[in-house]
C-alpha cells in the first residue's frame, strides 16, 4: 500500500505493483525518481535500479513466500520452481545469488526452513514428524541434523528452552 500511495502522491502512473516490483506506465524524471526513493526510504523501502539486486530480491521473496506463507511446499524441487517462476535458468539464478549474497540459494532455503521449524515448534501444534513431512524433509533425522547444524541445538532442546522461558515468565 505504501508504494502505491507514494506513486499516487507524486503523480506517477503505474500499470501494476507486486511484491518487490513496480511496472511504470511511462518513464519518470530523475527528480521524481529521487523524490520517490526519498519517500520510500522513510518507510524502510528502497528503490533499486540494478537488475541483479532486483533479481536477488525476487529470488528471496519467492523463497520466503513458499516457506513462510504457503500452506504447501512446491511438488517440484526449489530449483525448478524458482526457474519457472522467475523465467531464468537455475544455474544463472544460483550464480548471481551466490555472487551477490555470499551464500548459495540452497543455504538461504535451509536458513528459512529452519526458521519455519522454530516457529512451528513454538506453536506446539505439530510434532517433529509432522513438521518434517510438511517441510518436505526426507526424515526426522535429516531435519534434526540440519536444525542442529544451523542453530547449534536439537529441535527437542530448542522446544525445552521455550518451555523454560514460559515457566520463568509465569513465575514472575
Amino acid at each position: 500500500m505504501v508504494v502505491k500511495e507514494e506513486l499516487c502522491c507524486l503523480g506517477i502512473d503505474y500499470n501494476q505493483v507486486e511484491l518487490g516490483t513496480v511496472e511504470l506506465a511511462e518513464p519518470i524524471s530523475q527528480e521524481q525518481r529521487e523524490q520517490l526513493n526519498k519517500n520510500l526510504l522513510k518507510s524502510g523501502l528502497e528503490l533499486m535500479d540494478d537488475k541483479k539486486s532486483i533479481l536477488i530480491e525476487r529470488i528471496k521473496n519467492s523463497i520466503i513466500e513458499i516457506i513462510h506463507y504457503s500452506d504447501e511446499m512446491p511438488k517440484e524441487n526449489f530449483s525448478i520452481h524458482l526457474s519457472q517462476k522467475l523465467g531464468y535458468d537455475y544455474t544463472y539464478l544460483s550464480n548471481i545469488f551466490t555472487e551477490v549474497k555470499g551464500l548459495t540459494i540452497q543455504q538461504y532455503i535451509i536458513i528459512h526452513k529452519i526458521e519455519k521449524v522454530k516457529e512451528l515448534l513454538l506453536y506446539d501444534e505439530l510434532n517433529l514428524s509432522e513438521i518434517a513431512y510438511k517441510l518436505h524433509y526426507s526424515s526426522v533425522a535429516h531435519l534434526s541434523s540440519q536444525f542442529k547444524k544451523v542453530t547449534g541445538v536439537t529441535p527437542s532442546f530448542f522446544k525445552q528452552l521455550k518451555l523454560k522461558r514460559t515457566t520463568n515468565l509465569e513465575n514472575l
